[in-house]
C-alpha cells in the first residue's frame, strides 16, 4: 500500500518516466530486440542484388539496331556517314547498322519477320537506296531515330562532309540545373528511408500494446499509474527504442562503407552523393527531428488502436487503414516534391501527417533554415494535439476493455461506435 501510495503522488510526467523506463528496458535487453535489428538485413541484401542485377543488365544489354539492306556501294557510304555522325553526337546516341544479306533467290526481305525477332536485335529496317530510301519501325522508333537517318543520308549526298562551325568549349563542375536535380535526388532518397523506417518501427507499438494487454500487465499499470501517463510512457519508449535501432542500423551502414564499400562500387555512389541544401550535419539532425515527430504521430494513432483491439487478427484488422494512410501520405507528398505547385508543397507542410515527409525534402533542396524551426514548432502542437487526443481515446477504451463482464463481450464494431451489447448477447 506504501508503494501504491507514494506512485499515486507521481506527476504525469514523472510516471510516464517510470512507464517508458520500464518499457525500454524490458524491450531492449529482451532476445526478440535482437532479432528485430536483423529485420532490415534482409531487405538490404535484396536491395543490393537487386541492384548488382541491374547493373549487370545495363551492362549486357543488347541495343537495338537498325537492319539494312541495300547495294554494296549505298552500305559502305551509309556506313561511313554513321561513323562520322558519331564522332560528332557520341556513339551511343546513333544506332548501329546491321546488314543484311540478300536472299540468293533474289526475293525481297521480310521487313516484318525481322522486326519480329523475339531477340530485339533489329529496332527498324531500311531500305530500298540512298535516293529513295524506306525506313520501318514502330512509332516509338520512327520518333527517335529519323531524325538521326535523315541526318546519315543527308552526310551520304553531300559526299560525307559538313561544314561544322568553329566552337570552343569550356567545362565546369556544376550547374545550378545540376544541382537542382540532384538535391531532388537526395530528397526522394530521404522521403523513402523515412518513410520505411516509419513504415517498419510504428508497428511495435501496436504489437507491444496487444501482448500486455493479453497479459493483463496493462490492467495493472492502470491501477497503479494514470493511463494518460500509460499513454505517454510507452508511446516515448517505443520511439527511444525506435531511435536506438536506428543508430545501430546506420552504424552498420557506416561500418560496411568504410571496410567494404568498394564492393560493388558503392562506396563511389556515396562519395559522390549530392549534398543537401542545408548540409549534412544539419541535415542529419532535420531527419532526426523529423522522423521523432512522425513517429509520434503515427504512434499515438497506433496506440489508440492497440486500445480498441483485443486480438491480433483486430489488430490487423485496424492497422491496415493506418497503413494505407501512411501509403497515400508518402504518395502525396513525393508528388508535392515532383509537381512543383506551391500550393501543393503548403498542404503536404500544413497536413500533420505529410509534413516530416515535406520537410525532409525541403531541407535537401532548399538553403533556408527558418521554415524548419516554424515547421518543428508546428509539428510540436500537433504531436500535444494527437496525444491528448490518442490518450483520452486509450484511457477510455482500456478502462472499459479491462473492466471484464459485458465491455469485453462487446464486438469491435461495437467498440469502435461506443455501442453496448443487445439484450440477447448479454443474456
Amino acid at each position: 500500500m506504501t508503494d501504491m501510495a507514494s506512485t499515486s503522488r507521481l506527476s504525469m510526467l514523472q510516471a510516464a518516466f517510470v512507464v517508458a523506463r520500464r518499457d525500454f528496458s524490458a524491450i531492449l535487453f529482451s532476445r526478440s530486440f535482437f532479432f528485430f535489428l536483423l529485420g532490415p538485413l534482409f531487405p538490404a541484401i535484396i536491395m543490393g542484388l537487386s541492384f548488382s542485377l541491374g547493373s549487370v543488365a545495363a551492362e549486357t544489354k543488347i541495343e537495338p539496331a537498325i537492319a539494312v539492306q541495300m547495294s554494296e556501294n549505298d552500305i559502305i557510304r551509309l556506313e561511313r556517314a554513321r561513323d562520322k555522325l558519331a564522332d560528332e553526337l557520341g556513339g551511343g546516341s546513333v544506332p548501329k547498322i546491321k546488314v543484311i544479306e540478300p536472299d540468293p533467290s533474289g526475293a525481297p526481305i521480310d521487313v516484318n519477320a525481322i522486326l519480329a525477332d523475339k531477340s530485339g536485335k533489329y529496332g527498324a529496317v531500311l531500305t530500298g537506296s540512298l535516293r529513295e530510301p524506306v525506313l520501318t519501325a514502330t512509332p516509338d522508333r520512327l520518333r527517335a531515330w529519323r531524325g538521326l537517318v535523315a541526318m546519315q543520308l543527308a552526310l551520304t549526298q553531300s559526299g560525307g562532309t559538313i561544314a561544322y562551325p568553329d566552337l570552343d568549349t569550356q567545362e565546369i563542375e556544376t550547374s545550378g540545373l545540376k544541382t537542382k536535380d540532384q538535391r531532388e535526388d537526395t530528397a526522394r532518397i530521404s522521403m523513402t528511408v523515412l518513410f520505411m523506417l516509419m513504415m517498419m518501427l510504428a508497428g511495435m507499438v501496436l504489437s507491444n500494446l496487444v501482448e500486455e494487454k493479453a497479459n493483463k500487465i496493462i490492467e495493472i499499470l492502470a491501477a497503479a499509474l494514470p493511463m494518460d501517463a500509460v499513454f505517454l510512457g510507452k508511446l516515448f519508449a517505443m520511439l527511444a527504442v525506435s531511435l536506438c535501432g536506428i543508430t545501430v542500423w546506420f552504424s552498420l551502414a557506416g561500418a560496411f562503407y568504410y571496410f567494404g564499400g568498394d564492393i560493388g562500387g558503392y562506396r563511389e555512389v556515396i562519395d559522390n552523393a549530392p549534398e543537401p541544401g542545408v548540409g549534412w550535419p544539419l541535415f542529419a539532425l532535420l531527419f532526426v527531428v523529423n522522423f521523432s515527430m512522425g513517429y509520434l504521430l503515427i504512434g499515438s494513432i497506433f496506440l489508440a488502436i492497440g486500445a480498441l483491439a483485443s486480438t491480433v487478427r483486430e489488430v490487423q484488422t485496424l492497422s491496415m487503414p493506418v497503413t494505407m494512410l501512411q501509403l497515400f501520405i508518402f504518395i502525396f507528398a513525393s508528388f508535392a516534391l515532383l509537381g512543383g505547385a506551391f500550393w501543393v508543397e503548403l498542404a503536404t507542410i500544413l497536413f500533420p501527417l505529410s509534413s516530416p515527409f515535406a520537410m525532409i525534402a525541403r531541407a535537401a533542396t532548399s538553403e533556408l533554415v527558418w521554415p524548419h524551426l516554424l515547421a518543428i514548432a508546428y509539428q510540436a502542437v500537433w504531436v500535444l494535439i494527437f496525444i491528448r487526443v490518442g490518450a483520452k481515446l486509450f484511457r477510455t477504451k482500456v478502462m472499459k476493455s479491462g473492466g471484464g463482464g459485458q465491455a469485453n463481450k462487446r464486438s469491435l464494431w461495437q467498440r469502435l461506435t461506443n455501442q453496448r451489447p443487445s439484450q440477447a448477447t448479454q443474456g
